[in-house]
């Protein structure tokens, strides 16, 4: 009986021991756990939500069709609220606690910086696929994968049709006073640098701006070629209906930012979203496998439109399901020798990781332009794909 009681007390602390923090769980015999951390709540709630649908509607057909070599895959997706604490802490939580194969999401820069340096000390595989700061794979990490371009390539689509088509001798930068916008107009003022396009005017503005009759009066009174802007959904219609009332007539209004792309942003300004162009990672239309399917059905399932941060999320979801079958074993190492042989077509487009310039473990993803026309998001460049032609210049909206 002594025995007995003194093997029951030993098992009762190895239990205790293996189910006691910063102690890994072993992987289910019949799961796969990944971990997936998104802007669920706080600044960036409204892509954290269309992304996780699209990680859930991926996982549902990978399990249905077999999951990871029989197991099924199971998303643990936690919110980071945007903020780098948060952040850290969920990585931490997932690779110690819950012994998660690896890592994807990543939405704001400075979060999945943060997460990736965690991802890095503890070898686990982190794959990103909406965070687009260069120096996330400029710091030389072995673990660390980005499916999206990085910030600086975004407008790779907008420079070919400047140089082939447009050709502006003149441009003005409206942007948000913030991180966000103060970066992007950098990029674009080093842009008009080398490009030959003199930069009549840089403003700033603050967040939830809502009289920009001043700034637009001085972009009136100097005319440019192209008015660029960079805003968020709320700021960018209000600038874009302003604009028109006052009859604002550069040869061109172009987004610098992705917010300009969203179905939010056309129901805001209305048809003063008439001929707005943006830069775009996706679009339904692009002839990759599946891209229209998807879009339909994400349509039909969530009564909304996906944006291209819905089709990164669901293409992210089907090259973790490939590197996982793939890989030797479970443990971070044979991830990311799986990751590292990636060659997959999804309905985002071919991903493959690379090292390139200073990039390493980065997707050479392509980019392109689109235009609000009637109401829709139209492809216009690069011309081969265009589902509709370029409206420029832009001449007067007509009521």
């Amino acid at each position: 009986m002594a025995r007995w009681k003194f093997f029951c007390r030993c098992l009762v602390l190895l239990v205790a021991f293996l189910l006691s923090p910063g102690i890994p769980l072993a992987q289910g015999v019949d799961s796969v756990k990944v971990g997936i951390l998104l802007p669920l709540t706080g600044p960036m709630t409204g892509v954290g939500e269309v992304e996780k649908q699209s990680f859930e509607m991926a996982v549902e057909k990978i399990n249905t069709k077999g999951g990871i070599n029989g197991k099924k895959l199971n998303l643990l997706i936690r919110d980071t609220s945007s903020r780098v604490d948060v952040g850290r802490a969920m990585a931490e939580r997932l690779i110690k606690k819950y012994g998660v194969s690896l890592i994807g999401g990543g939405c704001s820069s400075s979060v999945a910086y943060t997460v990736a340096r965690v991802c890095q000390e503890n070898q686990t595989p982190f794959l990103i696929n909406t965070a687009a700061d260069d120096k996330i794979t400029t710091s030389g990490w072995d673990y660390v994968f980005r499916m999206n371009p990085p910030f600086s390539k975004y407008a790779s689509g907008l420079a070919s049709l400047f140089s082939k088509v447009v050709r502006p001798k003149t441009a003005i930068i409206l942007h948000e006073d913030s991180p966000f916008g103060t970066k992007r107009a950098k990029f674009f003022l080093e842009f008009c640098k080398r490009s030959d396009i003199n930069l009549l005017m840089n403003r700033g503005y603050k967040r939830g701006e809502i009289d920009f009759g001043p700034a637009l009066m001085k972009v009136k009174d100097k005319n440019p070629d192209i008015l660029y802007m960079i805003s968020h959904t709320i700021d960018g219609s209000t600038l874009m209906r302003q604009a028109r009332e006052l009859e604002l007539t550069p040869k061109m209004f172009v987004a610098g930012s992705a917010n300009f792309t969203l179905p939010e942003f056309q129901q805001q300004a209305g048809i003063a979203s008439q001929d707005v162009i943006a830069c775009t990672l996706w679009n339904q239309v692009l002839p990759f496998p599946g891209a229209m399917d998807f879009y339909r059905e994400f349509e039909a399932r969530y009564q909304t439109s996906a944006d291209y941060h819905a089709a990164e999320a669901y293409a992210a979801c089907s090259v973790i399901a490939d590197a996982l079958r793939r890989a030797k074993a479970l443990n971070g190492t044979d991830i990311r020798e799986a990751l590292l042989g990636t060659d997959l077509m999804t309905l985002f487009g071919p991903i493959k990781f690379t090292t390139w310039e200073k990039m390493k473990n980065q997707n050479a993803a392509s980019t392109y332009v689109v235009q609000w026309i009637n109401g829709k998001l139209e492809v216009v460049w690069p011309k081969n794909l265009a589902t509709d032609s370029l409206v420029y210049p832009v001449n007067q909206l007509k009521n």
